[in-house]
């Protein structure tokens, strides 16, 4: 695709037809405004400039930008089937069966078209077999948009597990039939099922909470979660939208060890097709309308045959040992943490950088970072101005307080060399204006 149009008069134009410009909040970020062209990890704006993209679409791109392979597949099938509508089809059977293998909670599955959707059905489905009424989510976990999880993630101090919606428009009564807890404090939990005794449908989380960078789990937390709620007769959800297929085939779980009831993931899953899914053990799953229980199961769009074979090509691809995907992912974001702990350790700056395998962030803050609440220690002006300049440079990271960055299978060593030598000139002009005085 050519244009001759600059990306400042595209998004003039779409500030009067979309509002804001863009199609979710999210997406506002400043300059550059409109892209052309996404390939490999790289992308292109309408002005073309060419950038080492870390975004990854907020981490929906796995394999790189307009993957061959995946793109392939996806095309073969438009030429093949289109949306039905009924029954199902080879590639929907196919893809429920990969999921089965590949994440070790998973007996049966559904498909849907996002993560939200995702855990909107898992959060409705473990009250509907519960019949309670209470979720409990954690303090810094986003699991998409609808009315019982929109509250509490990057929360100021003085909203801390009070309530923090993220929208208005939602009903008091669905704000506070959902409970806050503190990441890695299993006796946060326990306030809380001794306050509503046989009353929490669900405990939901994302195993690594990267909607706030990347807070690391301890195994214990986990393992405290999966007793708890099973001697309390709660549903326990891993919502692995993020972690799912990108830090293990199986997720975070299957690192982990740890077997939720359910599953939500997407994200990843068609590298940048819209695709999801949620899955559990076949009794849960049973519940669903469409084997005759209670808990409706609807929507056009799911299992659709174009996501449908992304899905299946992905999942294969990162499975794949000849490929060595993970192996490639980890050992470049080994590279990039060990590369930024040397930087802030040389100009002196007061820094944690941590993730895992493909996700790298650095928070400007001293000491260990366990939950959200040690997040209240983090410079955000700092952070937003480094990914800012990293942007600017050529870089693109999300210039946002406490979002994270992704290496897809598409970067390379010269570009995560790239990458650590401007950070080295950014990070090292804000230690001479004072940004980390």
């Amino acid at each position: 695709m050519t244009t001759t149009r600059s990306s400042s008069s595209l998004i003039d134009e779409a500030n009067s037809l979309i509002p804001g410009g863009v199609n979710s909040a999210t997406r506002n970020i400043g300059y550059p405004y409109a892209f052309s062209r996404a390939e490999g990890a790289y992308l292109t704006d309408l002005d073309g400039r060419r950038y080492v993209d870390y975004h990854a679409a907020f981490g929906a791109i796995l394999l790189g930008h307009s993957d061959e392979r995946v793109n392939a597949a996806a095309a073969e099938t438009l030429g093949q089937i289109d949306l039905v509508g009924l029954g199902t089809t080879e590639l929907e059977v196919e893809c429920a069966r990969l999921v089965a293998e590949l994440i070790p909670s998973v007996e049966m599955s559904i498909t849907t078209m996002s993560g939200t959707e995702s855990t909107f059905q898992a959060v409705r489905l473990a009250r509907g077999v519960t019949g309670r009424k209470y979720l409990l989510k954690f303090q810094g976990c986003f699991h998409g948009w609808h009315d019982a999880v929109a509250r509490n993630v990057a929360s100021p101090a003085d909203k801390l597990y009070q309530r923090d919606p993220l929208s208005s428009g939602i009903l008091d009564d669905a704000l506070d039939s959902t409970l806050v807890a503190e990441f890695n404090d299993l006796e946060s939990v326990k306030e809380l099922y001794e306050r509503y005794p046989d009353q929490i449908a669900a405990v939901i989380l994302e195993p690594v909470p990267h909607n706030v960078g990347a807070l690391l789990p301890e195994r214990s937390f986990l393992e405290g979660l999966r007793e708890i709620t099973r001697a309390n007769g709660s549903v326990l959800i891993f919502d692995e939208v993020i972690t799912g297929f990108r830090h293990a085939p199986g997720g975070y779980q299957q690192i982990v060890g740890v077997t939720p009831d359910l599953t939500t993931y997407g994200k990843s899953m068609g590298n940048g097709f819209a695709v999801a899914g949620m899955g559990g053990s076949a009794e849960l799953m049973s519940q669903f309308s469409s084997a005759k229980g209670d808990v409706l199961l609807a929507g056009t769009f799911n299992g659709n045959p174009v996501s449908m074979a992304a899905a299946i090509e992905t999942m294969k691809l990162i499975s794949d040992p000849e490929v060595g995907f993970h192996d490639h992912v980890y050992r470049l974001g080994d590279r990039m943490r060990a590369g930024l702990r040397e930087i802030t350790e040389r100009h002196s700056i007061p820094a944690v950088v941590t993730g895992i395998g493909s996700v790298f962030i650095t928070y400007f803050l001293e000491g260990e970072v366990r939950g959200y609440k040690d997040l209240l220690r983090n410079n955000d002006r700092a952070y937003a101005m480094f990914h800012r300049r990293m942007t600017d440079a050529g870089f693109v990271m999300y210039p946002m307080t406490l979002k994270r960055n992704h290496i897809s299978g598409a970067h390379t060593d010269a570009d995560i060399d790239a990458t650590l030598e401007a950070a080295d000139e950014v990070l090292g002009a804000m230690a001479k204006e004072g940004v980390f005085a």
